[in-house]
């Protein structure tokens, strides 16, 4: 049997990327070693590294004045470690609420500085992005973080927000590499890998070098990033296997096309399930259409009664990690690069089936 894999993260990987993990897993190029025993010092794993970086710089035409970190520590500890790094002699970070994952953010920077929320989605349950204009920007903020995908309640930034000349940070955890950026208007982006680009373990971090001057004399060295950057991210052990397998998903986008391939497929996907939703009250999605995700379709049904049957069936089709997250409840597709539109077909067409049994 066929199975579909939807959960939000840990999420699924591309077949070509876990085959080819397997060939190598006992013996890399020749060298008689699993990427999981070499050193970090050693030439081969440098070399897996730097085509690490190199692919994707190309694949989002990073510029050469940005550093690409590959850390440790999820995007929640870079909630903490943003702030360290860029607070300077700054009192106040600007924050725009839309989720649970910008809440998260907002808490922890909380313990470093003055937090002003700028604008918030909480009016309206979190299932919009605030327009620009209403944004409420301090003076004198040290930088501007948004979350330009959540993953939880499925909103994504279709644009790019103008600050100014403060910086602009961005979690992109839950879609990085699903579509073109550009990078010259934020200041930093960052993201945990287990979406989009490979196992959890491993942070992307893509900061302008211009900005690593700004950390708080309390920051740990293994967190600083500009010690970090001076040690192409092995100041301390950086998370090797995962960098590995980032690697791998690296070559696959590149060979798919790059990102602007990509993404149209991800357009392709997630308009064969939002029109479904759009075509019945049997289901219903909350989310402003403007705002929609294209990485993570929640959806409820309009019996909240049957979500355990409508579960149940799924799975026993091959359908998998179909349950929303516990704080909204209800069902959530998440749709990564690696979902192939076959698994999006026969998530709707299991749909159409559970509403004429049940409509």
């Amino acid at each position: 049997m066929q199975v579909f894999n939807f959960s939000a993260g840990p999420a699924v990987l591309p077949k070509e990327v876990l085959k080819r993990a397997a060939d190598e897993m006992l013996d890399w190029h020749g060298s008689g070693m699993s990427v999981m025993e070499m050193s970090h010092r050693g030439k081969e794993f440098i070399s897996i590294a730097h085509k690490a970086e190199a692919d994707l710089r190309t694949l989002l035409a990073i510029p050469a004045d940005y550093a690409v970190l590959f850390l440790q520590g999820g995007a929640i500890g870079e909630n903490a470690i943003v702030p360290m790094n860029l607070l300077g002699d700054r009192k106040t970070i600007d924050f725009v609420n839309t989720g649970e994952w910008s809440k998260k953010s907002i808490k922890e920077a909380k313990k470093y500085a003055q937090v002003n929320v700028a604008a918030s989605a909480e009016d309206r349950n979190f299932t919009y992005v605030p327009a620009r204009e209403t944004w409420k920007l301090s003076k004198d903020a040290a930088y501007v973080h948004v979350c330009t995908n959540e993953t939880i309640g499925g909103v994504e930034y279709q644009w790019t927000p103008d600050v100014g000349n403060v910086p602009l940070v961005a979690d992109m955890s839950s879609h990085i590499l699903s579509r073109p950026i550009d990078v010259s208007r934020y200041g930093v982006i960052y993201g945990g890998a287990q979406k989009n680009v490979g196992p959890a373990g491993l942070t992307l971090v893509i900061a302008r070098r211009s900005l690593l001057d700004r950390a708080l004399p309390i920051t740990p060295s293994a967190f600083h990033w500009k010690e970090q950057a001076e040690n192409e991210s092995m100041l301390n052990t950086p998370p090797t296997y995962a960098i590995y397998i980032a690697g791998l998903v690296f070559e696959w986008l590149l060979a798919q096309g790059g990102v602007a391939a990509i993404e149209k497929k991800n357009i392709a996907k997630a308009k064969l399930l939002y029109d479904y939703l759009d075509s019945t009250e049997f289901y219903r999605n909350p989310v402003a259409k403007s705002d929609r995700s294209r990485m993570n379709v929640p959806f409820k049904l309009r019996d909240e009664k049957l979500d355990a049957e409508f579960l149940k069936g799924a799975e026993a089709r091959g359908m998998l990690q179909l349950k929303g997250h516990r704080s909204v409840g209800g069902m959530r597709a998440s749709i990564y690069n690696a979902m192939p539109i076959e698994g999006v077909q026969a998530l709707v067409n299991y749909m159409r089936e559970f509403e004429k049994r049940h409509g």
